[in-house]
């Protein structure tokens, strides 16, 4: 028998004890058609919750900072709705750039806008769960941030 042969039987044998399941299968190959290798990665570096004064009532917002070797993304997380989140953000330094939300379950572009001439942008109802914003430069060079939960 030779290594071929070890590796086929061995991997019949985890199928049939411990099938991987469907939903860690469709993730796995999820994953690989987000990944954007000619794209620059801005790290999240900076997470916190700004909490609301005494006595007053409403969502909390959550100031999200992404840094890039040539750019930095600054985001003000808001609940707006139960399952969904509004963006507001800048690219420091501004710039014009199409910016899309990269998320599990919806298709490229469904969740996309402009940056205006300061390099602001609003993502009015972005769902909750992983994100990740990709940002298409008018050099035709791209950032995408790492993701997060929302």
């Amino acid at each position: 028998m030779n290594e071929d042969e070890l590796l086929v039987r061995l991997r019949a044998a985890f199928q049939a004890l411990d099938p991987i399941p469907e939903d860690v299968l469709a993730a796995g190959r999820s994953a690989i058609t987000w990944r954007r290798p000619d794209a620059a990665l801005a790290e999240l570096a900076d997470d916190h919750n700004r909490p609301l004064p005494a006595g007053v009532r409403g969502v909390t917002t959550r100031l999200l900072t992404f840094a890039g070797t040539e750019l930095s993304v600054e985001i003000e997380v808001t609940g707006t709705e139960r399952s969904n989140r509004e963006l507001t953000g800048r690219l420091v330094p501004a710039c014009d750039a199409h910016v899309r939300v990269r998320h599990l379950t919806y298709a490229h572009d469904v969740l996309s806008t402009r940056t205006d001439k300061a390099g602001q942008f609003v993502l009015p109802r972005v769902p909750e769960g992983l994100v990740s914003l990709e940002f298409h430069l008018s050099d035709a060079t791209s950032v995408v941030t790492s993701w997060v939960r929302l």
